[in-house]
């Protein structure tokens, strides 16, 4: 693979979990305004959203050039 290649995946996914975690937020979202739902399950959405996040900041690190010192 090449540089370029690898930068196209990694805007790919990129955009893949951008979308995952847009999608979790306004679940999220929906069922806090919902009294009957599911502590357990809001906890767990919660989860997957903050390690969404903490793959997307690799990634995105992953995108910037090293440079040398």
């Amino acid at each position: 693979m090449t540089v370029s290649t690898d930068s196209t995946e990694i805007v790919r996914q990129l955009a893949e979990l951008r979308l995952e975690h847009r999608d979790l937020d306004a679940a999220i979202d929906r069922l806090a305004l919902d009294p009957q739902a599911d502590e357990l399950t809001v906890k767990r959405l919660k989860k997957r959203k903050l390690w969404l996040k903490d793959c997307i900041a690799r990634l995105e690190s992953a995108l910037i050039p090293d440079e040398p010192a």
